[in-house]
């Protein structure tokens, strides 16, 4: 076991792709699901946004688990200003892919990690730029057919079929899918977790 002080790690977090990233860090973790209810509506900056809502999750996770590390983490797409969620119907996926057509976009993931034995706490945020290809509209509606858009912020995933529409990536390709899995292993070792 790589973690020096053989604590509880837990990710607060039941997406299956931070679990798939988290588990190429090869330590012992458990998943369990936050509670908290993000508020997307709040007047802050992306980036203050994305770790005041990990900040919430990681804090409503940490109330019934003493003695563990928490993970939490929150992303969100950013085009020309606005936040890009999840769409909620297939002419909503439409519109958000029109719209980002040729275009660049920020994928922002907060992360907060708390130590509920000593009260150590961090958050922080990493920020990605998307580049889409110039793609037809058929090729969106055929994108949206597979169903993939439906529960993407953004209404694309980069690491599925979506990765079809990118033209390339600045950042971290595993920030976009969700936790930046470079800068959360640094954060992790000033808590006595070392993952290499």
């Amino acid at each position: 076991m790589n973690n020096s002080q053989n604590r509880k790690i837990i990710l607060a977090s039941t997406s299956p792709r931070r679990k798939e990233i988290f588990e190429k860090m090869r330590l012992p973790f458990e998943v369990k699901s936050s509670d908290y209810e993000e508020d997307m509506s709040l007047f802050m900056a992306p980036t203050d946004l994305a770790k005041y809502l990990s900040l919430g999750k990681a804090q409503s996770v940490a109330l019934d688990n003493p003695d563990s590390i928490i993970v939490a983490a929150d992303t969100f797409v950013v085009f020309e200003g606005k936040f890009l969620g999840k769409p909620k119907s297939k002419e909503e996926a439409f519109g958000m892919l029109k719209k980002l057509c040729g275009k660049e976009n920020d994928v922002v993931t907060g992360v907060t990690i708390i130590d509920t034995k000593t009260g150590q706490q961090t958050s922080f945020h990493e920020v990605a730029k998307v580049f889409m290809q110039n793609y037809s509209e058929e090729k969106i509606k055929n994108y949206i057919d597979t169903g993939e858009p439906m529960d993407k912020a953004g209404a694309y995933a980069l690491q599925e079929l979506g990765a079809l529409l990118v033209d390339r990536i600045e950042g971290d390709f595993f920030n976009v899918m969700g936790l930046p899995l470079r800068r959360l292993a640094e954060e992790l070792e000033n808590f006595g977790v070392k993952v290499l």
